[in-house]
């Protein structure tokens, strides 16, 4: 570390010496304040590391809380000064240059990782505290039996000496001594204390077998017991003790007296409630966390017969633009606002409301009627949110995506009910938002196939599970095999072989869609070479090979070169290539996106435009695309199935072939099924067709094999 006057060095003291200020006078330590303030030097300096780590390390940070506790900062305000403390200076001193959103979140999971060290710590050193108490209590009660039979000087001096809270009482629950250390934990007087019996000290959170095991002592059936118990102080307090009760016995071994020892644990249970509101409570909203919101549902899905549950999961809409436009801190006001408001919406015996994280919350009904509840819970809530929220000066506009889960207990996990209402949430989300939307079974197991067909993509596409299907394309002239379109299939481990309207718009989603075309280029390419090959060179068996081109392989910069690069390793020419594009891809197509076809084109390659006609044709546009080829979309022969055929399909298509042989385009039609269909496209001059009337998509072998139907009638 630097030794200049501003160094890290200078500023880590700094921080050590506000920390030691803070924390000493809440310190059971003999030390000075400047050894103490040594002390905690290699504590801060471990912090300091710990923030700027490449990796969070919450094992190292636990260390550093467990530590204060062996430093004797067991009061319960140590633990709120370091916290407090680490919050306001950490980053300040020990931050640097680095990004200060990054180590905040960073200091924060460091307070959150002190705070569950120094607990488990804690609890360790009560639980030993305890054991040496307990120890303590029998070896009193054995001094105590001793010197009632013995000295009563003897006896006085253990009494009034003892650290902690002695009573004796008889047998029938009447007071008749307490040391100084019961009073004062008390606040009462000997007189006060004295005047009331055992048994009036009952409180409504004693166990159920307090007072079981009370009776059982009197009557001389138990030697000792003990329990955790909480008596009422007269100031209105509750005072919460370990509470051991002893039977002493005569000299002739029969019962006499009642002894009871009492450590105060009130300070402890109180740090510990709230470690464990802040283990459970959302720092921002003060709203129940993940970690609650879990154990409540878990509870309700626990319940038993004709139980039901209902869960409402929010997400706001366009939060994300908020947090960018206007900063982290309006963000976080609007989220204390909105939890402010879902709070209210939740008010009935066995709701709650959460949050989960970011801008998303959830709510939480249940009871034997939840079918009606949960959608008054989830009106409520779309309502709280209609109006605006003021956050410095401005009217923001709030609105949320709603996912409803409801069903009966006993069913379900709790996750997997939290995955069916965050589906749910995200169908509402695609439906434009501010909406709620109820969940469907069906389309949750449509999201989870989707999602594991998106996960399993990389790999497959590694392990080979694609292959490539052909359907032939035939001249309506002559009825003979012109080329053949390439459609990928994917042989899927589970769900067996699935088309490509089941998995290309996933891999255009996730980018995969450019690996996976071109190697379903090379793969056709390579098939159209062993065609050639096995019917005699060039000018033989299947002349052209069709490839669909997906709008994310037209933008990607290497389509020209990666195209060129496969002709060329396989050895065949352009013209043996047809690229299939989507009309739908080319509307309102700018030059540069259209650039790479053009150079494809004057290369030799075919360019054809696909589903022609199912878009939004623009048929003075066709002039300035580089296509050779129009497919005619299958809706166009659907009329022709039947005979006579249909008069306003026949004029149509008459007028689109008519339109485009006059620019010098080839028609191609899609889903020819019968012989009367093939008849009449070829009087309208179609030029190619393919359809199941000729050959459904097949292996490349089949290809040759196949007894295809003379278009020519």
């Amino acid at each position: 570390m630097s030794a200049e006057p501003d160094g890290p060095e200078d500023r880590l003291r700094r921080l050590t010496t506000i920390w030691s200020r803070a924390l000493y006078p809440v310190t059971s330590t003999s030390l000075t304040r400047a050894e103490f303030e040594g002390q905690l030097l290699p504590l801060a300096h471990r912090l300091s590391e710990l923030l700027r780590a490449r990796n969070f390390d919450a094992e190292a940070a636990r260390a550093v809380g467990a530590a204060l506790v062996e430093a004797h900062c067991t009061d319960p305000e140590a633990l709120s000064r370091t916290l407090d403390c680490v919050d306001a200076y950490l980053v300040l001193y020990c931050g640097g240059d680095g990004p200060q959103d990054e180590l905040r979140m960073r200091s924060s999971r460091l307070q959150h990782a002190m705070a569950a060290g120094y607990a488990h710590a804690l609890r360790r050193r009560t639980l030993a505290e305890q054991e040496s108490i307990a120890q303590a209590a029998l070896r009193a009660q054995g001094v105590v039996a001793q010197a009632l039979h013995a000295s009563e000087a003897r006896f006085r001096a253990v009494f009034e000496g003892a650290a902690i809270g002695i009573g004796i009482a008889d047998l029938d629950g009447h007071i008749l001594q307490v040391n100084e250390a019961l009073l004062r934990m008390f606040g009462l007087t000997q007189q006060a204390l004295r005047s009331r019996r055992v048994q009036d000290w009952t409180h409504p959170d004693d166990a159920p077998q307090t007072w079981r095991l009370y009776d059982e002592l009197v009557r001389g059936e138990r030697e000792h017991y003990h329990v955790e118990k909480a008596f009422n102080r007269p100031d209105g307090t509750v005072l919460w003790t370990n509470l051991t009760v002893s039977l002493l016995r005569d000299a002739d071994g029969r019962p006499q007296y009642q002894l009871a020892l009492m450590e105060d644990t009130t300070e402890r249970r109180l740090l510990h409630l709230r470690l464990r509101y802040e283990a459970t409570h959302d720092a921002l909203t003060g709203l129940p966390n993940r970690t609650l919101f879990f154990e409540r549902l878990e509870k309700a899905l626990a319940a038993g017969k004709d139980q039901r549950f209902g869960l409402c999961y929010l997400d706001l809409d366009g939060f994300k633009t908020i947090n960018d436009s206007l900063g982290h801190a309006a963000g976080d006001r609007l989220l204390v606002e909105v939890a402010d408001r879902l709070q209210s919406c939740a008010t009935a015996p066995g709701e709650m409301v959460a949050r989960l994280g970011g801008d998303e919350f959830v709510a939480l009904t249940t009871g034997p009627g939840t079918e009606r509840t949960v959608d008054e819970l989830a009106e409520r809530i779309m309502n709280a949110l209609v109006t605006p929220i003021s956050i410095d000066g401005r009217d923001l506009l709030v609105r949320g995506s709603l996912g409803i889960v409801e069903g009966p207990a006993g069913e379900r996990t709790a996750a997997e009910v939290l995955r069916s209402a965050d589906i749910t949430m995200y169908r509402a989300k695609s439906a434009g938002g501010n909406r709620s939307e109820l969940a469907d079974p069906e389309a949750d197991a449509r999201a989870i196939t989707r999602h594991g067909l998106t996960t399993a993509l990389p790999t497959a596409l590694e392990r080979g599970e694609f292959f490539i299907e052909y359907q032939p394309l035939v001249h309506l002239g002559d009825g003979s095999v012109r080329g053949a379109e390439a459609l990928v299939r994917w042989l899927h481990p589970q769900h067996g072989v699935l088309g490509p309207d089941r998995f290309i718009p996933l891999a255009e989603h996730t980018g995969l869609i450019v690996p996976l075309g071109r190697w379903v280029l090379e793969e056709s390419i390579r098939q159209a070479r062993a065609w050639r090959e096995r019917h005699g060179g060039q000018d033989a068996g299947p002349l052209r090979i069709n490839v669909n081109l997906s709008p994310c392989q037209l933008s990607h910069p290497g389509l020209v070169q990666d195209t060129v690069d496969i002709l060329e390793r396989a050895g065949v020419t352009p013209d043996a290539l047809c690229l299939e594009v989507t009309e739908s891809a080319l509307i309102g197509a700018d030059d540069d996106l259209l650039k790479p076809l053009r150079r494809l084109a004057e290369m030799g390659v075919d360019i054809a435009l696909d589903d022609f006609g199912t878009g939004y044709s623009n048929l003075a546009n066709l002039r300035r695309l580089p296509v050779s080829v129009l497919k005619l979309d299958r809706s166009f022969t659907q009329g022709m199935q039947q005979f006579p055929a249909d008069p306003v399909d026949l004029k149509i298509v008459e007028g689109i072939v008519s339109l485009a042989h006059s620019l010098d385009l080839a028609v191609t039609v899609e889903g020819v099924e019968t012989g009367a269909q093939a008849e009449q496209l070829r009087v309208l001059g179609c030029d190619t067709a393919q359809g199941w009337y000729y050959a459904r998509p097949g292996p490349p072998e089949r290809l040759h094999d196949l007894a295809l139907a003379d278009a020519t009638g």
